[in-house]
């Protein structure tokens, strides 16, 4: 079984690896529902008891598979979700939306589709800009005190909008992406999450699959998101696939694989980061599961850092309009 760690000091404690189950709603290319609900049965079984969904994947229509494969099994589950997009009634993203309204009518409508009285921990998505960061951790402990949340998170956040909600409302966790892959919170969010007490929740923490050594440009689905990713662009992908030739081949020389490796390193990072690899396959599940019980040593650690430093993968992380909801 896996081990527990906790994120904040609220009191949240979560399986040391979670389930990311956005690309169960196609971000990744088509999924089969059937295999979903086995996925994330599977992960309770194997005691990987943190699945992260979000209002906007689908849209609603991850949260409502979570409902679905959660409707016998709620206990044995510690769901996270999010808030903060203006979804069109066409589904596309328009804008950000954290209104105290806004933030009550998702939550109420994200209850119904999870079948559940309550989230557990419930994030802001992106930062809005128009809403001071203080009414939003307002609201949200408005939510807690009236049961419907149970912890507060910010996802992408800085580190001005992380202390000023921490200061109305204790933020548990705060979710961005990290891995060997991208390195951007090291200088000034991770330091501050250790001074705050906040947990660190990585998404993309096998770097959208570069980390894996198994992903190929050409053989992604027409309805891949990571088509319109600049590291997957032109010379940007070869040059980022040499880049990830060292976990590749500390991997083999260690006998594990080397998303595994990925993850290893990143639980090293620190006990209060939990990552979040996204799967709809149980066979991947698993290996990402088992990564909990690799131990790296300082030899080896030292490794990757100097092979992925921070900075040295090529192309932005996001296309322009992304790259503009992120609080840094």
């Amino acid at each position: 079984m896996l081990p527990r760690r906790k994120l904040g000091s609220q009191g949240l404690e979560v399986s040391a690896i979670g389930l990311g189950c956005m690309g169960m709603s196609q971000s990744y290319g088509p999924a089969d529902e059937a295999e979903s609900i086995a996925v994330i049965h599977r992960a309770l079984d194997l005691g990987c008891n943190f699945l992260d969904t979000a209002e906007v994947y689908g849209p609603y229509v991850n949260e409502a598979l979570l409902g679905k494969a959660l409707k016998d099994r709620r206990d044995r589950a510690v769901i996270a979700s999010k808030f903060g997009f203006a979804i069109t009634p066409e589904g596309s993203i328009g804008g950000t939306d954290s209104r105290p309204d806004h933030i009550r009518a998702v939550v109420d409508a994200s209850l119904r589709r999870l079948q559940t009285d309550h989230i557990d921990l419930l994030y802001q998505h992106r930062v809005d800009k128009a809403v001071p960061i203080e009414e939003v951790a307002g609201t949200v402990g408005d939510l807690i005190q009236a049961g419907k949340v149970r912890y507060f998170g910010l996802s992408e956040a800085g580190v001005a909008t992380i202390r000023r909600a921490h200061a109305v409302q204790p933020v548990s966790a705060v979710q961005s992406e990290y891995s060997l892959w991208e390195r951007n919170l090291e200088g000034d969010v991770i330091p501050l999450l250790k001074e705050l007490g906040i947990g660190l929740v990585p998404f993309s923490p096998l770097g959208r699959g570069f980390l894996t050594g198994a992903v190929r440009a050409a053989d992604l689905p027409a309805d891949d998101y990571r088509r319109q990713d600049p590291r997957f662009q032109g010379g940007n992908f070869e040059k980022n696939m040499q880049a990830a030739t060292v976990v590749r081949d500390l991997a083999a020389r260690k006998g594990v694989k080397p998303g595994q490796l990925a993850l290893a390193w990143l639980l090293a990072r620190g006990d209060f980061i939990v990552p979040i690899p996204g799967t709809k396959r149980q066979s991947y599940l698993a290996e990402n599961v088992a990564a909990a019980a690799i131990r790296l040593d300082r030899t080896e650690l030292a490794e990757l850092d100097a092979a992925l430093p921070p900075g040295s993968i090529t192309g932005l992380r996001y296309g322009a309009m992304h790259l503009g909801l992120v609080d840094r």
